[in-house]
């Protein structure tokens, strides 16, 4: 499989570039939103393209919903051998679209850099790193911001201008009407004008805290916060919770709608996982906590948020105090 990492032909007017796709064949929702900083990259590099979206499952016409630039959302069935003529026929359907770019997201996915080669694309960019010898940006390695990077510098060699502006955040892109009803449904469980703390204490595999971790720190922020602000604790799908349901709670399955709850509320905290990403793509500051996963590749940037790896810092009151700073901020 071919793998050229730079067309041998140049970009004289980005103009010309009106059809892309990018490929991220990934069905998760926090793999999902963690692209939407290149697609903004790629909207505003190329304000005059549609850009196809090749993912898997349901979720990206949701969160992709207010996204203008947006054309059609190529999906790849999440159980191929389930639906063989659907897996094929998208297949068969990137092959014979023709587009002036194509771009996939993970270097690492197999099936994003497949796409990509058997598109019919005047440009072809794989994912990788251009110039292996050019000192990286400090924060290179975060999963949503080195596919920006890796493009800058593929733009770069296609000889078009590139942002030096730092890396979007992600974003759901939420309208004011939805933040307005998330309003609504909050103010809706508590019966005061206090700011609201949302945790999050569900998280898939390995990644979810014990019942007795998440007892012994929702007793911490009780006794901190309660008199001043309310808590919410915000569901899964699966409806369940490491606290056994002692606090008030909102249930959806509407991620547009959990999401505009959230956009109301101080402060998030929780476990990695989708939602905490779905947190922080509604713009309020959010406290990542990390298990498993390496922190400095998915933790929660921007509005004030951080990550903590809690295999390191261990104690629980330091939580307590980077809410603290983060709330008094």
């Amino acid at each position: 499989m071919s793998t050229s990492k730079v067309s041998s032909k140049s970009i004289e007017d980005p103009a010309q570039i009106k059809k892309i796709l990018i490929c991220r064949p990934n069905g998760r929702l926090g793999n999902l939103l963690l692209i939407t900083p290149l697609i903004k990259e790629v909207s505003s590099t190329f304000p005059n393209a549609r850009i196809d979206l090749f993912v898997k499952g349901g979720l990206m016409p949701i969160i992709l919903k207010n996204y203008p630039q947006i054309g059609e959302i190529i999906v790849l069935p999440k159980k191929p051998f389930n639906h063989l003529f659907a897996y094929l026929g998208v297949w068969l359907n990137i092959k014979r679209k023709k587009y002036d770019m194509v771009l996939n997201v993970d270097k690492d996915s197999s099936s994003g850099r497949l796409a990509v080669e058997i598109s019919q694309a005047a440009y072809k960019f794989y994912g990788d790193t251009i110039n292996d010898d050019e000192v990286k940006q400090d924060d290179y390695h975060h999963i949503a911001k080195y596919p920006v990077y890796n493009f800058r510098e593929y733009l770069k060699a296609l000889g078009i201008s590139i942002n030096s502006n730092p890396v979007a955040t992600i974003d759901l892109e939420l309208s004011k009407e939805e933040i307005n009803q998330g309003r609504k449904i909050l103010n809706g469980k508590f019966e005061n004008q206090k700011k609201t703390i949302a945790i999050f204490t569900y998280a898939t595999s390995d990644k979810c805290y014990s019942e007795l971790w998440w007892n012994d720190f929702y007793e911490l922020l009780k006794r901190k916060y309660e008199r001043d602000y309310n808590i919410i604790e915000i569901l899964p799908l699966e409806n369940a919770s490491q606290i056994r349901f002692k606090a008030t709670s909102f249930y959806s399955k509407d991620i547009r709608e959990i999401g505009s709850v959230i956009a109301n509320t101080a402060i998030f905290i929780g476990a990695d996982s989708g939602i905490m990403h779905l947190a922080k793509s509604v713009h309020i500051p959010v406290v990542g906590l990390f298990s498993v996963s390496n922190c400095k590749k998915y933790e929660p940037y921007g509005d004030g948020s951080i990550g903590i790896d809690t295999k390191i810092k261990f104690n629980k009151n330091l939580y307590i105090l980077e809410m603290d700073r983060i709330l008094l901020e």
